[in-house]
C-alpha cells in the first residue's frame, strides 16, 4: 500500500459515528500502512475535551481490533482535540494554528482531508469559515468528506452544493454513502462487466425484471426522533438504493476509471421516469408497521416507539415499481422494497430473466405439484450473507416434459467477511487516493432527490391508513399486488418458512 500523508480534520469528532465508525476504520488503515508515522487528525467538537482524553475515547474505539496495545497508543499519539463551536469565526482561527502545526510536525505536506460528520445545516457555515479563515491549506490537496443526508429535497441539496463549491471544487467533494463501500455492491460491477454471460444478456429482451430488497428485522429503536423526520423514503430509498438501480441499470462504461464510471451512473439517474401524481399512486407504496411477533418476539408499532408521534404518518416502509427510460432497459420494471420490522434482516438483489422462446419445455416439479417453467434468477446477496447464484432448469427425474429447479452459486465465508475491509474503511481509503467512483456526483444526488421529491409531493395529496402490516413481515398486501398487477411475485419469501410453521403472530 502506498502511504497518504494527510490531516484529518473531523467535525462532530465526539459522535457515535466517529466512535464507532470512523477511528477503527482510520487504525485499520494505519495498520496497512496506508497511514504511515505521516498523518494527523484534529476532533472537533463542542465538548470540553483534552488531548489526553481524546486520544483515550481513539484508543478505547480500536482496542478490539488488535491485542498489540503499543500500536494502538502510536496510533492514539497522531489524535488531537480542540472544543470548537462551529459558527464562532475566532474558533477557525484556532483550528488553523493548529492544523498548520500538526502539518509541519507530522510532514503532512499540506494534504487535508475534512470530514463533515455533522448535521447537514451546518456543512454551509463549515466551509465557509474554512475559506473564509484561510483554514484550506494551499501547499497540498484538499477533500472534504461529506455524510449523508445531502440535504433534505431537491431545493435543500441544491444550496448546500452550491455552498460546498463556493470553497471546494466538485472533484475535492466525496459524498459518502457506507452502501457503496460494501463488498458485494462494489461486486455489481464484476459480475456484470467481467461475465460475458452475463453482460450479453442485462438488456430488455432477456431480463423480464429486477428485485431489489433492503430488509431490516428491528424497527427503529432509538432513531424514532430521527426518522419522525426522515422516513423510509428518504433514509433509503434516495441514496441507498437508487445507488443500487443505477449501478444494475448503467451501461458499460468505457473504463473502470471512476469519471468513466461515474458518467453511466448519472446517465442512468437522469433517465429514471419521474412520476405525476397519478403515476405515483399506482407504482409507489408506503407502509407502516403495527405491532405483531415472529419466532416468539413481541414488537411494538411504530406509533408506540419512544419520540413518535402516536398519530404519525411517516412510512417505515416503500416499495415500487420504477422504469429506466434508456434502450438497454425499456419495458423491465425495477421492483424495490425496503422496510423496518420485516421477517428478516437481508439485503439481496433478484434479476429474473426471461424463458426460453423456444418453449419446449412448460412445467417444473415445485416439491409436489407441477407448477408454469421458472425463470432462471441470478441473485446478488448484499448482507448480512455476501455472494452469488444463478437457478437453472434441468430435467426431472420422473417426467421427461418437466424440469426441476438447481440452485448454483457461491456464498463467501464467514471468515473471509469478518476479515474483509469493513465499508468505511475502503471508502476512506479512496478518498484518501482521490478516487471518487464509489462516492456520489453532485448530478447523482440532483437526479435522486427529483424522483423521490415528485413521491414525497404526490403523498401529501394522497391518504393513508397506517398501520398496515403487521411486524415480523414483509410489507402490506399493496406491494405484493403491486407485482401481481404485472404477472409477477417477489423471488425472496423469507416469510414463508414462518408462516408454515404458524411463527407469524398477531
Amino acid at each position: 500500500m502506498n502511504e497518504v500523508k494527510a490531516t484529518f480534520v473531523i467535525f462532530g469528532a465526539s459522535g457515535d459515528l466517529a466512535k464507532r465508525k470512523l477511528y477503527p476504520a482510520l487504525f485499520r488503515l494505519y495498520k496497512k500502512g496506508v497511514l504511515g508515522e505521516h498523518f494527523a487528525v484534529i476532533g472537533t467538537a463542542r465538548r470540553p475535551w483534552s488531548d489526553e482524553y481524546y486520544q483515550e475515547i481513539a484508543r478505547e474505539s480500536v482496542k478490539d481490533l488488535t491485542s498489540d496495545f503499543e500500536v494502538v497508543k502510536a496510533f492514539a499519539k497522531h489524535f488531537f482535540y480542540q472544543s470548537h463551536d462551529v459558527q464562532d469565526t475566532e474558533h477557525y482561527v484556532a483550528l488553523k494554528k493548529l492544523a498548520d502545526a500538526k502539518d509541519s510536525e507530522f510532514g503532512c505536506e499540506g494534504n487535508q482531508m475534512f470530514y463533515l460528520s455533522m448535521s447537514p445545516q451546518f456543512f454551509g457555515v463549515i466551509v465557509g469559515n474554512l475559506k473564509s479563515q484561510n483554514v484550506v491549506n494551499p501547499a497540498g490537496w484538499s477533500r472534504v468528506i461529506v455524510e449523508k443526508p445531502f440535504g433534505y429535497d431537491y431545493a435543500t441539496a441544491l444550496e448546500l452544493n452550491e455552498n460546498i463549491t463556493s470553497v471546494f471544487e466538485e472533484n475535492e467533494i466525496y459524498r459518502i454513502d457506507h452502501y457503496l463501500g460494501k463488498e458485494m455492491i462494489q461486486n455489481i460491477n464484476a459480475v456484470r462487466f467481467a461475465n460475458g454471460i452475463f453482460e450479453a444478456l442485462w438488456n430488455s429482451r432477456h431480463i423480464d425484471n429486477i428485485q431489489i430488497t433492503f430488509a431490516e428485522s428491528l424497527g427503529v429503536e432509538e432513531r424514532g426522533g430521527y426518522y419522525e423526520t426522515s422516513g423510509a423514503l428518504k433514509d433509503m430509498v434516495q441514496n441507498h438504493l437508487l445507488q443500487v438501480v443505477a449501478l444494475l441499470t448503467m451501461d458499460p462504461p468505457a473504463t473502470l476509471a471512476d469519471e468513466d464510471i461515474r458518467n453511466e451512473k448519472i446517465k442512468a439517474l437522469e433517465a429514471l421516469k419521474i412520476y405525476t401524481p397519478s403515476e405515483v399512486a399506482t407504482n409507489i407504496v408506503r407502509g407502516q408497521y403495527g405491532e405483531g411477533g415472529i419466532d416468539g418476539r413481541r414488537y411494538n408499532s411504530y406509533r408506540a416507539e419512544d419520540n413518535v408521534n402516536p398519530h404519525s404518518d411517516v412510512e417505515t416502509f416503500v416499495a415500487g415499481r420504477l422504469s429506466v427510460e434508456t434502450a438497454r432497459f425499456d419495458g423491465v420494471p425495477i421492483y424495490f422494497r425496503t422496510g423496518k420490522s420485516m421477517t428478516e434482516k437481508g439485503t439481496r438483489i433478484n434479476v429474473v430473466f426471461k424463458n426460453s422462446e423456444l418453449g419446449l419445455y412448460d412445467s417444473c416439479v415445485v416439491g409436489k405439484y407441477t407448477a408454469p417453467l421458472q425463470p432462471n434468477v441470478l441473485t446478488i446477496y448484499i448482507q448480512p450473507t455476501e455472494g452469488v447464484s444463478i437457478t437453472i432448469n434441468g430435467k426431472n427425474l420422473e417426467d421427461n416434459l418437466a424440469t426441476d429447479i438447481f440452485p448454483l452459486g457461491y456464498r463467501r465465508p464467514e471468515i473471509e467477511i469478518e476479515q474483509a475491509p469493513e465499508a468505511y474503511e475502503k471508502l476512506i481509503q479512496d478518498a484518501l487516493y482521490g478516487d471518487s467512483s464509489n462516492f456520489s456526483h453532485w448530478k447523482e444526488v440532483a437526479a435522486s432527490w427529483k424522483v423521490v421529491d415528485a413521491i414525497k409531493s404526490a403523498w401529501t395529496d394522497q391518504s393513508v391508513d397506517f398501520p398496515n402490516y403487521q411486524a415480523g413481515t414483509m410489507g402490506p398486501k399493496a406491494a405484493f399486488d403491486l407485482l401481481e398487477q404485472d404477472g409477477n411475485e417477489w423471488v425472496w419469501k423469507p416469510d414463508v418458512w414462518y408462516r408454515e410453521r404458524n411463527l407469524i403472530k398477531k
